[in-house]
């Protein structure tokens, strides 16, 4: 079972234990406008409530600009890595995404593998990328 459910423009979702929090931000300072160059942050916190131990092995990312443009991203690990989560423990990083519209969505799914060998899909609930102050 997969709930989800808003926090201002990121996420929180619990996919078979798996709670998975996004908290997106615009970074300015690396972005262009007048260049149609907008950049975007986000931290995803990924909490294994299970009773089991489990192994991130690859991610996929669809991102959608305003424009309607939509990008599939599909890779091993996140950012390098392949964490182990124990039950009770967390993996945090932190990476971004560049976009060629002010705002856009990202949401996705990390494929995960348990000690026992079964694969299985946790969801990462769509977020909002917005260039806005706050």
């Amino acid at each position: 079972m997969t709930t989800a459910a808003p926090t201002r423009l990121g996420s929180e979702t619990t996919t078979r234990g798996f709670r998975v929090g996004v908290e997106p931000q615009y970074e300015a300072a690396h972005s262009d406008p007048d260049d149609r160059r907008f950049v975007f942050s986000y931290r995803i916190r990924i909490v294994n409530e299970s009773d089991a131990p489990a192994t991130l092995i690859a991610r996929r990312w669809v991102i959608v600009d305003a424009d309607g443009d939509r990008h599939d991203v599909e890779g091993e690990g996140v950012v390098g890595r392949r964490p182990r989560l124990e039950p009770g423990t967390s993996h945090e990083y932190t990476s971004f995404c560049p976009l060629r519209t002010s705002w856009g969505t990202m949401e996705g799914s990390y494929s995960m593998i348990s000690d026992d060998g079964e694969e299985f899909t946790i969801v990462v609930g769509r977020f909002y990328l917005a260039a806005r102050d706050d």
